[in-house]
């Protein structure tokens, strides 16, 4: 026999000692804006940690929401002509693009572009 468990939509929360608290106010999402791209203050970095040795290219400091940081991390993986992922927050490109995503960002009206680290 199979157990079920019933799964309640409260986000992780368990219990709560507020008599006053409502579990369907607890479970709102902010919904983030999407800036300007003008106003993004965007890093672009070389890093090899915790990728057994390969380099990949990472643009960090977007803010927004994922769909855009998607579309934004697709149109650079074609303008390398490589692959890459999209993760917590970052665009991770395949191999050293720095230069060419600076270039790519800053035409495309991304002027707070700058490169970080070494």
């Amino acid at each position: 026999m199979c157990a079920k468990k019933k799964k309640n939509n409260l986000g992780g929360m368990v219990f709560s000692t507020n008599p006053d608290f409502d579990p369907t106010n607890f479970i709102e999402e902010e919904e983030v804006e999407s800036m300007e791209p003008e106003k993004q203050n965007l890093r672009v970095m070389l890093d090899r940690k915790q990728r057994k040795g390969k380099v990949v290219t990472l643009v960090t400091g977007f803010i927004g929401p994922e769909e855009d940081l998607q579309a934004l991390g697709k149109k650079l993986k074609s303008a390398c002509g490589t692959g890459g992922s999209v993760k917590n927050g970052e665009i991770i490109i395949q191999g050293d693009f720095c230069n060419r995503i600076i270039e790519h960002l800053q035409n495309n009206g991304f002027s707070k572009t700058k490169r970080s680290g070494g």
